[in-house]
C-alpha cells in the first residue's frame, strides 16, 4: 500500500511539475499564421530594384506560385505559407528544398496548411529563377 501512495504522489508531483514548466510561446511555424488584412501572412517589404535573374524569377513566381503562396510571396490564409519568413531562410531551407518542393511537392511539416503538391510546367531554371526572386524578397525582409 506504501508503495502504490509513493507511486501516486511521484506522478501527481511530475505533472505539476511539468504543468509549472515554461512553455515555448506558440508560433506561426506550429498553426496557420494570423491573417493580415485581406488573408495576408507576411508584411512584405519590397527591395527597390530586383537582379535580371529576380525579375525572371518574379514573372515565373506570378505564372506558378502566385496562386497558392500569395502576391509577393507574402502566404495566403487558409492556403499556403509565406514565403518570406525566417523558417525558408537559406540556413534552413537551402534551394534545393525549393527545387524538390516544385518538382516532387513536400509533406507538410511546419505549416498546417497541408501537403504541397508537385508544381506541373516547371524546369529546374525556372526554379533557380523563382528561387533568386524570393531570396532577393527575403533579404529587402532581413531574411538572410
Amino acid at each position: 500500500m506504501k508503495s502504490i501512495i509513493a507511486i501516486s504522489v511521484v506522478l501527481v508531483a511530475a505533472g505539476v511539475g511539468y504543468a509549472m514548466w515554461p512553455k515555448a510561446p506558440q508560433t506561426a511555424t506550429t498553426d496557420a499564421a494570423v491573417s493580415m488584412k485581406g488573408g495576408v501572412l507576411a508584411d512584405v517589404v519590397l527591395p527597390e530594384t530586383l537582379s535580371q535573374s529576380a525579375q525572371i524569377g518574379k514573372r515565373g513566381f506570378e505564372a506558378k506560385c502566385v496562386a497558392c503562396h500569395g502576391v509577393n510571396a507574402a502566404g495566403q490564409d487558409g492556403v499556403a505559407p509565406p514565403l518570406v519568413h525566417i523558417i525558408y531562410e537559406p540556413s534552413h531551407h537551402g534551394d534545393e528544398s525549393f527545387q524538390r518542393a516544385a518538382s516532387m511537392g513536400v509533406r507538410a511539416h511546419h505549416w498546417r496548411f497541408g501537403d504541397m503538391p508537385p508544381v506541373e510546367g516547371v524546369t529546374t531554371g525556372d526554379v533557380a529563377m523563382i528561387i533568386a526572386y524570393i531570396r532577393e524578397l527575403q533579404r529587402a525582409n532581413g531574411i538572410n
